[in-house]
């Protein structure tokens, strides 16, 4: 089991016993957004990430069965009323990117999308 010991010298964080790409997980190198979907929308449609900052997205449904698709950096999930749904990737490329619902949902399905921006 390895330990991690962590401390603040001058307002700075120092680990111990941790690799620096752990290190950065652990100092807030990750980005988590609570993403909720219902017919015929997801909320919020408006995302921006930093590139190379991992990101984990909490997905909900309020509603029905949903779908996730964010094909540029191969995400795919599918999102169940009642449960959390976890997705995790870094972005690797700047840009504006859609996301939709890939599970029909009823009438207005079509409309179910939303945009990530990746910013340098």
């Amino acid at each position: 089991m390895k330990r991690t010991i962590a401390f603040v010298i001058a307002g700075c964080t120092v680990f111990l016993g941790i690799s620096s790409r752990d290190a950065m997980k652990a100092a807030g190198g990750q980005t988590t957004i609570k993403l909720t979907a219902k017919r015929f929308e997801y909320n919020p449609a408006q995302i921006t990430v930093k590139k190379g900052t991992q990101v984990v997205l909490e997905i909900s449904s309020e509603d029905a069965k949903h779908g996730f698709n964010l094909p540029d950096f191969g995400v795919r999930a599918d999102i169940k009323p009642g449960a959390i749904t976890r997705v995790t990737f870094t972005p690797d490329k700047a840009g504006t990117f859609s996301f939709a619902c890939d599970v029909f949902c009823g009438s207005g399905h079509e409309d179910m999308s939303g945009q990530l921006t990746v910013v340098e």
